[in-house]
């Protein structure tokens, strides 16, 4: 059902949903699906029995988390993570409808809200912050130097949609510079927003450091003062009712170690 990375969103059929509720597990051998032992935790399961580790993770933790997740697969053997990249508000929105999933990692508080308001997460643990800045294509056509350019109805802008982390975050930093932005598109997670800028599509867009970071030189990143006044805490959170309970406390472990750290802080994110 998920892709090991992936950025699209998962739509879960309530007959899917149902029958992974009945395997109660996530492991791929027809014997062990069956077996009542199945939903135990995976330190009562024998040592080589397979484990499948399904993480939710908003769409800017796609590179940090795929490293991790290989890590630990590593430190695991016969544990396979999955992940289900994508907007924080639609990944939220799939767990409180039955999706399976073992961990689920947000962009904001508020999208984790959904989930712990329908007593679904333990409770969850800001583990880093991250800040916006303007991204503009390599060769910066419209010549944008600050958040005050984006006002300029000649310069075309991406924005995510405010209901998503990045969108609101965005619309924060620009009400605290008082400016009014008209976007042409709005994009359902940073990813998406910050693709329109890598293709040429538009001038700038509002995305995450740490998406700037990633892109390697095909945009710019421009910071600006406001973008202190929109930091994004980023809390993860083990489900309850997780498939395999004990993989996801340790896959939590790993992204709140010193390991976790030096991953999540060389991609640009800020420790909480």
């Amino acid at each position: 059902m998920f892709r090991r990375v992936s950025r699209w969103a998962v739509a879960v059929p309530l007959s899917l949903t149902l029958a992974a509720g009945l395997s109660g597990c996530g492991s791929s051998d027809p014997a062990t699906s069956a077996s009542p032992a199945a939903s135990a935790s995976a330190s009562e399961a024998p040592s080589n029995a397979a484990t499948t580790l399904t993480v939710f993770a908003a769409a800017s933790l796609t590179g940090t988390f795929t490293e991790l997740g290989k890590t630990f697969e590593a430190a695991h053997p016969g544990t396979t993570v999955r992940f289900n990249f994508g907007s924080s508000a639609t990944l939220a929105q799939q767990i409180v409808q039955g999706a399976p999933a073992d961990v689920f990692a947000a962009a904001s508080p508020a999208t984790m809200k959904t989930v712990t308001d329908a007593s679904l997460a333990a409770a969850p643990v800001t583990f880093v912050r991250n800040t916006l800045q303007i991204a503009v294509p390599a060769d910066n056509p419209a010549k944008v130097d600050d958040l005050a350019d984006l006002a300029d109805p000649k310069v075309k802008v991406a924005l995510c949609a405010e209901q998503v982390p990045c969108g609101a975050a965005a619309v924060k930093a620009l009400d605290a510079a008082g400016l009014k932005v008209t976007p042409v598109t709005l994009e359902q997670d940073v990813k998406a927003t910050l693709t329109k800028v890598e293709l040429g599509e538009v001038d700038a867009a509002l995305v995450y450091k740490t998406d700037v970071i990633a892109a390697e030189g095909k945009v710019e990143g421009i910071e600006f003062p406001e973008a202190e006044k929109a930091i994004n805490d980023y809390p993860i959170a083990t489900l309850s009712g997780a498939p395999a309970p004990e993989a996801a406390k340790q896959f939590v472990d790993l992204v709140l170690s010193q390991q976790g750290k030096d991953v999540l802080t060389k991609a640009g994110f800020q420790a909480p």
